[in-house]
């Protein structure tokens, strides 16, 4: 409640409104001036951009802008590069030339499988234990035995395919 008041009283002898500090209208109170807002987008697919590169140009850029005006046969080679370079910032054959980029995502992905593997051995060694006696194969062994000799399920199991009078596997 009190922030409310004190609020009201500071807009009030400032001679604002609420909706005068918020409006679009209301004066903007800025130090310094804001560069310009520059919509240069130069794409493969929109080459031609609506703005120039470079907006804001020095002395020596607005006397070749000066130049320009005159007769092209007079302009070197290096001015009329600079010039297209005021006006565009990469030629076509920069814009479409490949990237490397993909060779650091691809380092990358190496580097994030290695390092899994890595944990993966580090836990195999001293995290997990080791392998329980139920699954060696000697083991293994003694349980079909066993299972074979108690006849479980003798007429759809593994039972059904002992022959018992060999003592092997039935073909």
């Amino acid at each position: 409640m009190l922030s409310r008041v004190t609020w009201s009283l500071v807009l009030r002898k400032e001679r604002l409104g609420v909706r005068g500090t918020h409006s679009p209208g209301g004066t903007a109170r800025s130090e310094g001036k804001m560069p310009p807002y520059t919509g240069y987008q130069a794409q493969r697919p929109c080459p031609m951009p609506d703005e120039p590169f470079c907006t804001e140009l020095s002395a020596e850029q607005r006397a070749l802008k000066e130049k320009e005006k005159g007769s092209w046969t007079q302009l070197s080679l290096a001015e009329k590069v600079a010039l297209y370079r005021l006006q565009y910032h990469e030629t076509f054959a920069e814009m479409n030339r490949p990237s490397n980029e993909w060779k650091t995502v691809m380092g990358c992905v190496f580097f994030f499988f290695g390092f899994t593997a890595l944990l993966i051995w580090w836990q195999r060694v001293y995290v997990f234990p080791e392998k329980p006696v139920t699954l060696t194969d000697e083991w293994k062994a003694q349980q079909l035995q066993r299972v074979l000799d108690m006849k479980g399920n003798p007429v759809q199991g593994l039972a059904s395919r002992w022959d018992y009078d060999k003592r092997q596997w039935k073909k």
